[in-house]
């Protein structure tokens, strides 16, 4: 059983930056792959990125390549997901999940219990 929990999470303005990490509880963190999730008020849970086990390839959804990085740290038993240029759509509460890679939740065995952006104009 793997335990996620999130931080970083907060209130920051429109164009600023925020890094949000996911910290394991096992040492097999460095077995999983790893992605981040998000929920805004009203609609579903939708991918954001991924990671693979070993780091060696990164996934986005569409709506924040290029400005969010998804990056990892096996040593640490933590994921980071480094968002910049923050928009008011990306106001949400993220979830960080542990699995076997893929876009789709059902592809996540573990979740942590959420950490809230929400982005001011």
């Amino acid at each position: 059983q793997v335990q996620l929990v999130e931080s970083g999470g907060g209130l920051v303005q429109a164009g600023d930056s925020l890094r949000l990490s996911c910290a394991a509880s096992e040492r097999t963190f460095s077995t999983y792959d790893m992605g981040w999730f998000r929920q805004a008020p009203g609609k579903e849970r939708e991918f954001v990125a991924a990671i693979r086990w070993s780091g060696s390839s990164t996934y986005y959804a569409d709506s924040v390549k290029g400005r969010f990085t998804i990056s990892r740290d096996n040593a640490k038993n933590t994921v980071y997901l480094q968002m910049n240029s923050l928009k008011r759509e990306d106001a949400a509460v993220y979830y960080c999940a542990a699995g076997r890679h893929g876009r789709r939740s059902y592809q996540y065995d573990y979740w942590g219990q959420g950490t809230q952006v929400t982005v001011s104009s």
